[in-house]
């Protein structure tokens, strides 16, 4: 669902099948081995949001810099 990078590492957000959105967890890419197609995947449409979102911010400045719109937004969950 996204993608942070902490401390040199890349972690990946997953939505675990058959649970809530508040159960998604950031995970590390060693601990996803079996995943590796999905990965390429959300690499794939996630470089493409952002050449299209940088694309926008060119031509309407619509977005601050690093913002994606939609689903690719980082939520912060507490409790």
């Amino acid at each position: 669902m996204n993608k942070q990078q902490i401390r040199g590492k890349d972690k990946y957000l997953v939505q675990w099948k058959g649970f809530i959105a508040e159960l998604d967890t950031w995970e590390r890419r060693e601990n996803l081995g079996n995943t590796k197609e999905a990965i390429e995947e959300f690499k794939r449409e996630y470089q493409q949001n952002i050449e299209e979102v940088n694309q926008q911010e060119r031509e309407e400045g619509i977005f601050e810099r690093g913002e994606l719109p939609g689903r690719f937004t980082v939520k912060r969950l507490f409790g």
